[in-house]
C-alpha cells in the first residue's frame, strides 16, 4: 500500500525568502549608512593635510627669503672686506713711499752736509790764496800726517761693517784729508780690493778740482764694491798703477778690521811692492786710519779689529806714514 506524500507548505518557503531579503536589505542599508557617515571625516583629514602643506610651503618660502637675504648680506660683507683689503694695501704702499722719502731726505741731508763741508774747505782755500799764506813745507805736519804729497790715493774698506756703521764717518775723514791737502796734482779712489770708484779712470789720475771733489763725496753715498777686509790687494795695485819716481804719492788706507792670514806676510808683500830700502827710500808713503767699528757696534769682532790696528801701525811705520786710530764714529775732528 503506497504511502501518501506530504504536501509542501508554500507559505513556509515564501516566509523564508522574505526574511532573507529583509536581512540583506538591512545589511545593505548599514553598509550604505556607514559609507555616508565616514565620508565627511575623510574630507576633513584631506583639508587638514592641505592646510599643513600650505603652512610648510609658507615656511619654505620664508626660509628661502631669509637665505637669499643672508646670501646678499654675505656678498656685501665680502665686498666690504675686499674694499678694506684694497685700502690696507694702499696704506701700506703709502707708508713704504713715506719711508723711502724719509730715507732719501736723510741721505740728501747727509750729502748736503758733506757738500757744505767741502764748500767750506774750498772757501778756506780761496781765503788762503787771497791772504797769500804760504803753503805747508815738506816738513810740515798736520794732525801728525805729513802733507808734502802731490798725489793722493784713497784705499777704502767697503765691507759690510764699514758701510753699515762707519760710512758717514768715512766721508767726514775723506773731507778732512782733502782739507789738509788744499791743492794736489791728482787724486784716485779705490777700495781694498783695488776696484776703482771711477772705472773710466783706471790707471789714470783724477784731476783735482772743486767739482771733482764734490763728485767724489757724492759718489761715496752709493759706492758699494765687494770687499774681503784685507788692504793688501788695493795697496799693491795702487803702487803698480801709479808709482813714478818723479811723483810724491801718499796712500790713505781706511779700514776697521783685518780678516786675512799672517800679518807678517802682508807686511812682506807690501815691502816688496813698495821696494823699501829704508824709511827714506820707499816708493810711496802709506798712511792708515782705523775706524773703531768692532769696539762700538753690537757683536763686534775684537780680535780682527786688534789685528787690523797692529797691522796698520806697523805698515804706516815701515812706509813713512802715520797711523791714526779713531775713538768715535760720530765726533767730528
Amino acid at each position: 500500500m503506497k504511502r501518501a506524500r506530504r504536501q509542501t507548505l508554500e507559505i513556509s518557503i515564501s516566509f523564508l525568502d522574505v526574511i532573507s531579503c529583509g536581512f540583506g536589505a538591512i545589511v545593505l542599508l548599514l553598509l550604505i549608512a556607514k559609507t555616508v557617515e565616514f565620508t565627511p571625516q575623510g574630507q576633513n583629514q584631506t583639508t587638514d593635510q592641505n592646510k599643513g602643506i600650505a603652512v610648510l610651503q609658507e615656511e619654505l618660502f620664508s626660509l628661502r627669503g631669509e637665505t637669499q637675504k643672508m646670501v646678499q648680506t654675505l656678498a656685501s660683507k665680502k665686498e666690504q672686506l675686499s674694499s678694506l683689503e684694497d685700502s690696507i694695501a694702499r696704506l701700506r704702499e703709502q707708508l713704504a713711499n713715506v719711508n723711502r722719502q724719509l730715507q732719501s731726505i736723510a741721505e740728501a741731508d747727509t750729502t748736503e752736509r758733506d757738500e757744505l763741508l767741502l764748500a767750506q774747505q774750498i772757501l778756506s782755500e780761496e781765503m788762503q790764496r787771497l791772504q797769500t799764506r804760504a803753503s805747508p813745507t815738506a816738513s810740515s805736519l798736520i794732525g801728525g800726517i805729513p802733507v808734502d804729497s802731490e798725489y793722493l790715493v784713497f784705499i777704502i774698506d767697503t765691507s759690510g761693517s764699514m758701510v753699515d756703521f762707519a760710512w758717514r764717518k768715512v766721508r767726514e775723514e775723506l773731507i778732512n784729508i782733502l782739507d789738509i791737502h788744499p791743492t794736489v796734482k791728482g787724486i784716485q779712489v779705490m777700495n781694498d780690493m783695488g776696484d776703482y770708484m771711477f772705472p773710466s779712470y783706471r790707471g789714470k789720475w783724477l784731476p783735482d778740482t772743486p767739482g771733482r771733489r764734490r763728485v767724489i763725496i757724492k759718489q761715496m753715498t752709493h759706492w758699494r764694491p765687494f770687499s774681503n777686509s784685507s788692504p793688501v790687494e788695493g795697496i799693491e795695485r795702487a803702487i803698480r798703477a801709479f808709482y813714478a819716481s818723479d811723483k810724491k804719492i801718499s796712500l790713505y788706507v781706511f779700514g776697521d778690521d783685518f780678516t786675512g792670514g799672517s800679518i807678517h806676510r802682508v807686511l812682506a808683500a807690501v815691502d816688496q811692492s813698495n821696494r823699501q830700502h829704508g824709511r827714506q827710500n820707499q816708493r810711496v808713503r802709506i798712511h792708515t786710519i782705523g775706524f773703531p767699528v768692532h769696539f762700538l757696534a753690537p757683536g763686534g769682532r775684537m780680535d780682527s779689529a786688534s789685528r787690523f790696528a797692529a797691522l796698520m801701525r806697523e805698515l804706516s811705520y815701515r812706509n813713512g806714514g802715520t797711523f791714526v786710530g779713531l775713538n768715535s764714529l760720530t765726533e767730528m775732528r
